[in-house]
């Protein structure tokens, strides 16, 4: 396996044990009265997690290591076969299962707009070639549950974002070359760009601590465009609330795949699954 994909993968589970401690937590006040501490992993505060203990992943993170899982075991993708291996999985599913994931138990290509899909597709690295054959696995894998024309238009924007980290560590170019082909997402861009510099709590608070793509890309981009370490983005991006989760996990996979990104040992330490990825 490409160390580099082997990070980046890791870099999403890491960032997700790491979120689930204050993760779907909203409220300012319950935030900042929430007993963690920020600095390492956590039980979750959240009773959307009950079940959950310290070191397991969220859903998120859940959904993500079956992905790995069928490539691991297959050496490919297929939208098909992944859909029947996925739906088997879910049927045994203990943890939360959200909206797009149940109607898409019922139906292949639940429409949501949902940023979480977004930092699940790193597996698929894997088992990709070319950016072409990167970027068609990454479609057909976000349209099983996230069928929606935005959350194809993010998930293909991180992707190749992701795909171009692994020989241009520059993502603030990268982001700005991108931005013209993608009409949808621009403005969230610009807007991301303005308040590059600003306090993290605030920012993604006023942008939307919320799922939904429409708030969320914008808290990412502005996440990726802060010259900040690993830990410290993960630390001011769980501290803000709501969907740390799905915000974290994409700018950890894509902080993973560049070269000389250290992951906090004691958070790995933590992990249930440890990094045997």
């Amino acid at each position: 396996m490409n160390t580099n994909i082997k990070k980046s993968i890791q870099s999403s589970f890491v960032c997700d044990t790491y979120s689930l401690g204050a993760h779907w937590v909203y409220d300012d006040k319950e935030l900042a009265k929430l007993d963690i501490n920020w600095e390492t992993l956590n039980t979750p505060q959240s009773l959307w997690h009950k079940g959950k203990e310290l070191g397991d992943f969220t859903h998120y993170g859940d959904q993500t290591l079956f992905l790995l899982e069928f490539i691991t075991k297959n050496g490919s993708f297929n939208k098909e076969a992944y859909y029947d291996f996925w739906k088997e999985k879910m049927s045994k599913y203990e943890g939360y299962i959200d909206g797009s994931s149940r109607e898409s138990m019922e139906n292949i290509g639940a429409s949501s707009g949902d940023l979480s899909i977004c930092g699940r597709i790193a597996p698929l690295l894997l088992c990709s070639k070319s950016e072409e054959a990167f970027l068609k696995n990454v479609a057909d894998f976000v349209s099983i549950t996230h069928n929606s024309e935005l959350a194809l238009n993010a998930s293909d924007f991180f992707a190749k974002i992701l795909w171009m980290s692994q020989t241009n560590d520059d993502t603030v170019t990268l982001i700005n070359e991108l931005k013209p082909k993608y009409p949808l997402l621009s403005k969230w861009i610009d807007d991301a760009i303005v308040k590059k510099g600003s306090n993290s709590f605030d920012t993604i608070r006023d942008f939307g601590p919320a799922c939904g793509i429409d708030g969320g890309f914008a808290c990412v981009i502005y996440l990726l465009l802060q010259n900040k370490d690993f830990k410290t983005l993960m630390i001011e991006n769980a501290k803000a609330g709501g969907d740390s989760s799905a915000r974290g996990m994409i700018v950890a996979m894509i902080l993973g795949i560049k070269e000389g990104i250290d992951l906090p040992e004691e958070w790995i330490k933590g992990m249930k699954m440890g990094l045997h990825i």
